[in-house]
């Protein structure tokens, strides 16, 4: 899944503010780029920095990954781009959400496939969306229904990131699963973007294009904060398993060391 590896340029617009409860407002900074693309980045900044130091984020990008935890990962991302591209799939003569329409970003049918490799093939009758997943999968649903150019702001938050770090994470989750090659990575894959750098820079361009007033840019912006807050609930109902998985690992080499070490004394011993 897209761990929010992105890139930002210089131009502040907007920032997050959160509290216990969640996503609260914004503050207004000086924006020199009014476009659409560039306020989302820059108004994400903050949102974008909580999520990685989040404690789900650092264990991943350090390798430990637990396999069982990365299968309720999956499932939950199944649900949630099940929901944002059913919603695409509904707005396609949106004019102009439907100016975003490419199948080729689509996650579902490659989520699909690492849960037939994690969970088997009775995947879907066992993978169910955990309370945080169905919080988003509802509101990904509520702006379809209620304000659909919302949507763009979940497109945004999921899939540019995906494109952004996809092999660096498919890298990291196959050498610390030990994952054979082709397997239970098919999300990382996007077989129908051959230059995922360009394709983004098209991407982009399109939603600069879509002539946004500022109002509009500034809900959206919102919207995208609101995402990346129900991104980072999903991680940390996974904190406690790669946590657990963290512990391990650590207990395992302390016990590896006091293992080698009787054996090095032995081996030392003056024979009588």
């Amino acid at each position: 899944m897209a761990i929010f590896i992105d890139v930002f340029e210089n131009n502040w617009t907007q920032a997050a503010v959160f509290d216990e409860e969640g996503f609260v407002s914004l503050h207004h900074q000086e924006n020199q780029n009014t476009s659409l693309s560039a306020q989302l980045r820059e108004g994400t900044k903050q949102s974008h920095t909580m999520a990685e130091n989040m404690a789900f984020i650092k264990c991943f990008l350090k390798g430990v990954v637990d396999k069982k935890a990365y299968s309720r990962y999956v499932g939950n991302f199944y649900f949630v781009y099940g929901a944002l591209e059913e919603g695409f799939a509904q707005l396609r003569e949106h004019p102009l959400v439907g100016r975003l329409y490419y199948p080729e970003l689509w996650r579902k049918a490659s989520l699909e496939k690492d849960l037939n490799y994690f969970v088997g093939p009775n995947w879907r009758a066992v993978v169910k969306p955990s309370p945080s997943c169905q919080v988003y999968v509802n509101r990904i649903r509520e702006v379809v229904e209620t304000d659909p150019v919302l949507l763009i702001a979940h497109a945004y938050t999921r899939y540019i990131g995906d494109l952004s770090g996809g092999q660096i994470l498919k890298n990291i989750a196959r050498r610390a699963m030990g994952l054979p090659p082709g397997e239970g990575t098919a999300f990382y894959d996007f077989e129908q973007i051959p230059h995922e750098g360009k394709f983004k820079q098209r991407y982009r361009a399109q939603m600069d294009a879509l002539g946004l007033d500022q109002a509009t840019i500034e809900r959206i912006v919102a919207e995208a904060n609101y995402a990346f807050k129900l991104n980072m609930d999903l991680f940390r109902e996974l904190e406690g398993n790669w946590l657990l998985s963290m512990a391990r690992l650590a207990w395992n080499s302390l016990l590896a060391q006091f293992q080698r070490k009787p054996a090095r004394s032995e081996a030392a011993a003056p024979s009588s």
